[in-house]
């Protein structure tokens, strides 16, 4: 018999411990240390017999899997085309922030079009994935439900020649493997747990959907493993205070990584948003100061939104810079370099910086947006509200050309933007002005 021994592990990082300590060495996490039995390999076990491997060339190109509509357009976009068969998906999010809705709202749509789905729950009742279902209006869909966090009574449903197209699992946090000592939740039974339903779904071929919850920094818990198991990673994103969400691909083995899905949430569940500029903006204010709107691009989208800036008199001797949306590591680069370029003085103001929408702005391209809203913030001048602006601001002032600049622009276009501030360009563009130098912006927004 195997001796049994204990070692502890940290439920962040799923790094191992010989004893226990306050502080994970690895990823430097407090309090997150736990005791899990482990099993000793015998001395004298002997290894057991190599099957060989199935190897194969570049040559022996198979096509490109099958796919499965999800009957929502922005979530079929964000995986690049639909669900892959035989694939692991892992969907993470702040809770109450819409997954299981989602993923509700998806499998009802795919067994309507005749494809078996499971969705196996082991956070809700029957009874409640039936009134929220019939609150969404989905009663009658032929989706099939079930209530489970033994992850042995869930393959001995699907892992079988009839097994279903989709499965679903809400959430993995909960599901536990029996022929472990450790509770639902450890870093091992997550990692047993998904390795066996990974393993069933690629034997058996059906899209493996599975729920995960997120820590306090918004990253997905459990073991790091668990985002290299899957095939895709996304997050659903969004302000509880805002009807929008946002959904995220940050891996993506069957498309790009760069996409976003934006929905609204009702009373009848989410609801897609086929036009998100016009409804990130539809609520703007006129002729106020600090406020500009930056074209952006998320994957192939163009994305318009609007930044807010707040500047007022500080009497602190380090005064406060808070964002929003907006990295706050790039307002403090880009207030260095407007005072230190432009001549603008923000070193004795507090400054406030934020995306209107709920929306998360991560790309350089809103360099010069964020600066024509502090700058009009600290002038006390509006901006024309027909325009629009973009381009990267690098340490010496200089604004720097970004991608993509044709869409963004035809994308303000059909919203009404007669008017653009963007870097040098090759090419003509109607109403824009080309702006070199921060001093450049700050001119022009002197003479606005």
């Amino acid at each position: 018999m195997a001796k049994s021994s204990t070692q502890f592990i940290c439920q962040s990082c799923g790094a191992a411990h010989p004893k226990w300590s306050g502080k994970c060495d690895a990823c430097g996490a407090w309090n997150t240390l736990t005791e899990e039995a482990i099993s000793a390999v015998p001395k004298g076990m002997k290894p057991g017999k190599s099957k060989g491997l199935e190897v194969a060339t570049l040559a022996d190109y198979a096509q490109a899997p099958p796919r499965i509509a999800t009957g929502l357009a922005e979530l079929d976009g964000v995986l690049g085309g639909g669900l892959v068969t035989d694939s692991a998906i892992l969907l993470g999010g702040d809770p109450g922030i819409g997954k299981s809705t989602l993923l509700l709202q998806a499998c009802a749509s795919i067994a309507s079009k005749g494809h078996a789905v499971l969705y196996v729950s082991g956070e809700e009742s029957l009874a409640q994935i039936q009134l929220r279902a019939a609150r969404l209006g989905l009663s009658k869909a032929p989706l099939t439900l079930a209530a489970a966090t033994n992850v042995r009574d869930i393959l001995s449903a699907v892992d079988k020649a009839d097994a279903p197209s989709v499965l679903v699992i809400d959430s993995i946090q909960t599901m536990f493997v029996d022929s472990l000592d450790s509770a639902p939740g450890t870093v091992a039974q997550v990692r047993t747990s998904a390795h066996e339903l990974i393993r069933a779904a690629k034997k058996r071929g059906f899209a493996l959907l599975l729920v995960g919850h997120v820590t306090k920094d918004g990253q997905i818990a459990g073991p790091r493993v668990l985002e290299h198991m899957v095939d895709t990673v996304l997050y659903f994103e969004g302000d509880r205070g805002h009807d929008y969400r946002i959904l995220r691909a940050v891996k993506n083995r069957f498309g790009a990584t760069d996409e976003i899905g934006v929905f609204q949430m009702g009373d009848a569940g989410l609801a897609e948003v086929k036009n998100p500029s016009a409804l990130f903006l539809h609520e703007r204010s006129t002729a106020v100061s600090g406020a500009a709107v930056f074209a952006g691009m998320e994957g192939t989208r163009p994305l318009l939104v609007e930044i807010q800036a707040l500047v007022s008199p500080s009497g602190m001797s380090t005064p406060r810079r808070a964002t929003v949306g907006f990295d706050s590591a790039r307002l403090s680069m880009i207030l260095a370099v407007l005072e230190a370029r432009a001549g603008m003085r923000f070193s004795d103001k507090e400054v406030f910086l934020n995306v209107a929408g709920g929306m998360r702005i991560q790309e350089p391209a809103a360099d010069v947006a964020a600066s024509m809203a502090l700058i009009s913030a600290l002038l006390d001048k509006p901006i024309p509200t027909t325009t629009v602006a973009f381009g990267e601001i690098g340490l010496t002032g200089e604004v720097r050309p970004v991608s993509r600049e044709q869409a963004r622009l035809k994308e303000a276009a059909a919203l009404g933007f007669t008017r653009s501030v963007i870097p040098p360009s090759k090419g003509t563009y109607a109403g824009a002005q080309n702006v070199a130098h921060v001093d450049a912006l700050v001119r022009l927004m002197l003479e606005a």
